[in-house]
């Protein structure tokens, strides 16, 4: 589909959670460019037609059915139909799955799309309205219930060593306690007591991302945040490590489909 001018876009943000981010909006034509995060995106589509690219091919999601994008697969998204399309999403940090899993590799929705009754209703309670509120008990067993219906829906592989989750978290808390600071491959395999190119491995099957882009979507993390409560685009650059404002647009784009400007004036809308 050809690219359309936005008509009255919008992005609600749920008040924030320790443990994930829920969002609803609309988009009238085109959404978002090619990108990718290295959280799961879940949802449903409420209205109309979310059209998308994903693992070379072109989906199309349509109220009933549930949308589980891998982390780290590359996606955009569009309205397939002239009237636009409304949707809800949650973003679930791997990290939050594998407390859940126990250090089993990430399920895996082959197409972005599932009809899996079993993970239409575990995804329901995390999928309200933004408006209201989720008590933190409800949320933790929803997330129960979502880990094991995303291995129930994706089917489980057998054969293949366990990664090392023991040693991959290591290297996760290093990287949050140390955001203000360069971080290479061989820090992390020290402070996880693993061979680097083992824990490169193991990190991915694990988080669904590679070290390095983990750290720069974690100085996303904080470069939002920070632009969300008002600071400037400069400002929150420089705060959250980008070299300048245009490194912090540069990779708000590869992650989001959008730069921060625009992602800024439609929570606003």
């Amino acid at each position: 589909m050809a690219r359309q001018p936005s008509r009255q876009d919008w992005i609600r943000r749920a008040a924030p959670s320790s443990r994930l981010e829920r969002i609803e909006a609309y988009f009238g034509g085109h959404g978002y460019d090619m990108h990718r995060h290295d959280t799961y995106a879940i949802g449903r589509t409420l209205a109309g037609v979310q059209s998308f690219h994903y693992r070379r091919g072109l989906r199309h999601s349509l109220p009933g059915g549930t949308l589980v994008l891998h982390p780290d697969e590359a996606h955009d998204g569009q309205a397939g139909t002239e009237a636009g399309f409304h949707y809800r999403m949650i973003y679930v940090e791997p990290a939050l799955i594998q407390q859940i899993l126990g250090g089993r590799p990430l399920p895996f929705i082959r197409d972005g799309i599932s009809d899996d009754p079993r993970l239409y209703a575990a995804s329901d309670a995390l999928l309200q309205a933004t408006g209201q509120a989720i008590d933190p008990l409800q949320e933790d067993d929803a997330l129960f219930e979502l880990a094991h219906a995303l291995c129930a829906a994706a089917g489980r592989k057998t054969g293949r060593r366990l990664p090392d989750h023991a040693a991959a978290e290591r290297a996760r808390q290093y990287v949050h306690a140390s955001l203000g600071q360069a971080i290479t491959l061989d820090d992390l395999a020290r402070a996880a007591g693993a061979d680097r190119w083992r824990l490169s491995r193991d990190f991915r099957a694990l988080f669904g991302t590679s070290p390095y882009r983990y750290v720069m979507l974690r100085r996303l993390d904080l470069a939002r945040r920070l632009i969300a409560a008002g600071s400037p685009l400069a400002q929150a650059a420089a705060d959250a490590g980008f070299t300048d404002q245009s490194h912090l647009t540069r990779r708000h784009v590869q992650a989001y489909g959008m730069a921060p400007d625009r992602w800024r004036r439609m929570l606003r809308a």
